[in-house]
């Protein structure tokens, strides 16, 4: 376990790091969704995934309202999600450039 002087200011808790941590060791969709399913509820677990759909078709510059229509998520979730990605820590940000999506998606819209 490390010190708190050389804990990552940005790590809130331990057990954050450690969750972190167990993402990382899954190697497959299969494998993340198995544990997802068993840490999480069935709303949780729906609620990441509207989340996430909601980043990518941010990222694609469809308007809030589109969004809202076609996920049927509230515009609270859109507008959370949206400054997340400008202003968030860059967690949607970096995996939307790790897939290839965010420069991809920018570029056609």
């Amino acid at each position: 376990m490390t010190n708190k002087a050389e804990k990552p200011q940005d790590w809130t808790d331990r057990r954050e790091e450690e969750l972190c941590e167990a993402l990382l060791q899954l190697k497959s969709a299969k494998d993340a969704h198995r544990f997802l399913v068993d840490l999480c509820t069935p709303a949780e677990i729906r609620a990441m995934a509207d989340r996430w759909k909601v980043a990518r078709m941010l990222a694609a510059d469809i308007s809030y309202r589109k969004i809202q229509e076609q996920t049927g998520v509230s515009t609270a979730t859109v507008t959370r999600v949206a400054r997340a990605l400008t202003a968030g820590d860059g967690g949607y940000r970096k995996v939307l450039e790790k897939i290839g999506k965010y420069k991809e998606e920018k570029a056609n819209a």
